[in-house]
């Protein structure tokens, strides 16, 4: 679904080395246009896709298709020289490998950058970052009736009709839609006896996933119901999905969701299952990932339609539990597949949501300063984050 569009070569952009009294102008009004990717660019596997030679940053960004309005940075909200620098230092490569990173803030785009793999019109991975937007989608269901808050704490099999209830491990009534949403679902699986199990998929399709995963796991008990990221959960959340919905979970998370938000140019590939992936291998780009961090920011509505419930995006966004995995910060909490952690700037601490995915996807949302900042890359170690806390959130505190 990607936009063929006409690549134009990216003119450098200027910028002064003096941060003390910088005037940074709009690339566009330097003559430069955001980088894109041309037809047969777009054919090419994220690998083989050429790097920019030179980073494009932008204060003033140009409007496209109308999904924000824009607005200049420094002028509408922010501190230019700051993050026009920590832009630059990105560019050099100084901060790890990144590919984009773009900010709104009170509803206006202020601020674009692309670098490396990243293009305007590109839909680039998001790896985990996709577990947010499965909760979303469970969100959506429940705003149009076909699921109640009521219903996050019921078995998750109750909404699975084709399940043979008799085959099923000890315990499969633990598993609920909030401790699958919250990675507590508690399946025991042999890694190497499931690799098995996946070479012949007829069985696992649609439902046939969760009988099977309720076949071969050991009992569901309390001590099994901790943390454990991944571990199915997320497609045990999107069979629920497919289950109540009308039609497919494919179809609806694209009519009832992508199209309501104009999100046109992305790419959501199947599970081994046949329904919609859960957790990974979902591509968009930049922009895009910007609305649904708007839907976050405004308490589920989008161009004031509420998309999402207020109550459920307000559990969903809430520290419910402490993740245990060693190579998660010990300040963050997890909510339905979103995070939460404090951000100190002077004395005060500032509450930050988002979407994470391995690499350096993120879509960060502020909701006390009205900020939304979107990071792609891929880049091993991450550690974007601490120069997002740095330098980005000071700059729009007043």
């Amino acid at each position: 679904m990607t936009n063929r569009l006409k690549f134009r070569s990216l003119i450098a952009v200027a910028l002064f080395s003096g941060f003390g009294n910088l005037g940074v102008a709009g690339a566009e009004e330097n003559g430069a246009r955001a980088p894109e990717a041309t037809a047969a660019e777009a054919e090419l596997s994220f690998r083989d896709l050429t790097p920019l030679e030179k980073a494009f940053i932008d204060t003033a960004p140009a409007a496209r298709d109308g999904a924000f309005p824009v607005g200049e940075l420094g002028v509408d909200g922010g501190e230019k020289a700051a993050i026009v620098k920590l832009a630059e230092e990105i560019g050099e490569g100084r901060h790890g490998r990144y590919d984009s990173m773009l900010i709104t803030h009170k509803g206006k785009l202020l601020f674009e950058s692309y670098y490396l793999r990243g293009r305007i019109n590109l839909a680039h991975g998001q790896a985990s970052a996709t577990k947010a937007y499965t909760s979303l989608a469970l969100g959506r269901a429940i705003q149009l009736g076909y699921l109640t808050m009521a219903d996050l704490d019921k078995p998750l099999v109750s909404f699975l009709n084709d399940m043979d209830r008799a085959k099923l491990v000890e315990g499969f009534e633990l598993i609920t839609l909030h401790k699958a949403l919250t990675m507590h679902g508690g399946l025991t699986i042999d890694r190497e006896k499931w690799d098995e199990v996946e070479k012949n998929p007829g069985p696992l399709q649609g439902q046939g996933l969760v009988q099977t995963l309720l076949e071969q796991s050991g009992p569901i008990t309390e001590e099994s119901q901790v943390y454990k990221y991944g571990n199915f959960n997320p497609m045990l959340v999107m069979t629920v999905i497919d289950a109540v919905v009308p039609g497919s979970a494919q179809d609806f998370i694209k009519n009832e969701i992508l199209d309501k938000m104009g999100i046109t140019n992305y790419r959501w590939q199947d599970h081994i299952s046949g329904l919609p992936e859960a957790g990974w291998r979902v591509s968009m780009t930049s922009r895009d990932m910007l609305k649904w961090g708007s839907v976050v920011l405004n308490n589920g509505k989008w161009n004031g339609e509420q998309l999402i419930p207020a109550d459920y995006l307000a559990k969903a966004t809430s520290g419910l539990v402490k993740p245990t995995e060693d190579w998660m910060p010990d300040t963050y909490r997890y909510g339905y597949f979103l995070y939460q952690t404090p951000v100190a700037v002077g004395d005060k601490n500032y509450d930050a949501t988002f979407a994470w995915g391995g690499g350096g996807q993120r879509v960060i949302v502020v909701a006390d300063l009205d900020l939304t900042i979107v990071i792609t890359g891929h880049d091993r170690e991450d550690q974007i984050m601490a120069q997002i806390s740095k330098a980005v959130l000071p700059a729009f505190v007043e």
